[in-house]
C-alpha cells in the first residue's frame, strides 16, 4: 500500500443492513474476505461489498435491467461491477437484479477434496 494510503474496509454494519433490506431474497449470504464481503445467491458470487459500497457483477441481463447505473471497480485493478447506490431504497428491484445476476452465471465449480498426508512414523 502506497505511504499515506488509507485502508479502508467494510463494516459489518454495512451487511446487516444490506442483507436486512434484501431479507426476502431466500438464499442470499454474504461471506467475509480480506476485510471486505462477497454476497453468495444459489452457491454463486453475485456482488461484492467493498468500502462499504455495492458492487454488482456486470452481466448483460444486469446491465440491461439497469442500464443507467454506474459502472466502477470494487477495488484497485478489479473489471468495473455495477455500482448500486440508491437501487437499494428499491429492495424489490434489487433482489430481481441479484436473482438475475445469479441466472446469468454459470454454476460454481465443484471444489476439489484436498489430498490427504500420510502421517509420518515415529
Amino acid at each position: 500500500m502506497p505511504a499515506g494510503a488509507v485502508e479502508m474496509a467494510t463494516s459489518p454494519g454495512t451487511i446487516d443492513h444490506i442483507l436486512d433490506t434484501l431479507a426476502d431474497l431466500q438464499g442470499l449470504a454474504a461471506r467475509k474476505m480480506f476485510g471486505e464481503y462477497a454476497l453468495y445467491l444459489d452457491g454463486k458470487v453475485v456482488a461484492l461489498v467493498c468500502d462499504d459500497q455495492l458492487f454488482v457483477k456486470p452481466v448483460a441481463a444486469a446491465r440491461a435491467l439497469l442500464p443507467d447505473v454506474a459502472l466502477a471497480p470494487p477495488y484497485p485493478g478489479a473489471k468495473d461491477h455495477l455500482l448500486l447506490t440508491e437501487t437499494l431504497d428499491d429492495p424489490e428491484l434489487t433482489i430481481r437484479l441479484l436473482q438475475t445476476v445469479a441466472r446469468d452465471l454459470p454454476p460454481p465449480k465443484p471444489k476439489t477434496p484436498k489430498p490427504k498426508t500420510a502421517k509420518k512414523a515415529k
